[in-house]
């Protein structure tokens, strides 16, 4: 019974996959490989964001700049203590609202910065 269940579940992840073109790696788990954003097209409050992450701060939430810890495995693997994350300023928000930005590297000179929009649940790779 069991056994059926989880076949039939599988079978429409896999439908609804194939049907919304995206692989079910980069479905179910929210893979960023490939998955890009040009930094001019991020929305201002993330270029804002961004440019804050180069030079240092300072940032406007206690919580930037602390270590993300990827424990979902979306961004490629590192050790821990190598990808921070920021907050990405969403108007009209009384908080901190969903949108976010990781950096992985030196804090000043990142190796690779990932926005997401959806609060970790995606990321894509931002690209100059």
């Amino acid at each position: 019974m069991r056994r059926g269940i989880f076949k039939l579940a599988l079978t429409g992840v896999l439908l609804f996959t194939a049907m919304a073109g995206t692989s079910l790696h980069a479905r179910a788990f929210g893979a960023t490989e490939g998955a890009t954003i040009a930094l001019s097209s991020l929305p201002v409050q993330g270029r804002e964001t961004y440019q804050l992450v180069r030079q240092g701060g300072p940032f406007p939430f206690e919580k930037d700049g602390v270590v993300f810890g990827n424990r979902e495995r979306l961004l490629p693997l590192q050790k821990r203590g190598y990808y921070r994350e920021y907050t990405v300023k969403t108007p009209g928000s009384h908080d901190r609202g969903a949108r976010r930005m990781v950096c992985g590297g030196p804090a000043t000179t990142p190796d690779s910065c990932f926005y997401s929009a959806d609060h970790y649940a995606s990321f894509r790779k931002i690209v100059p």
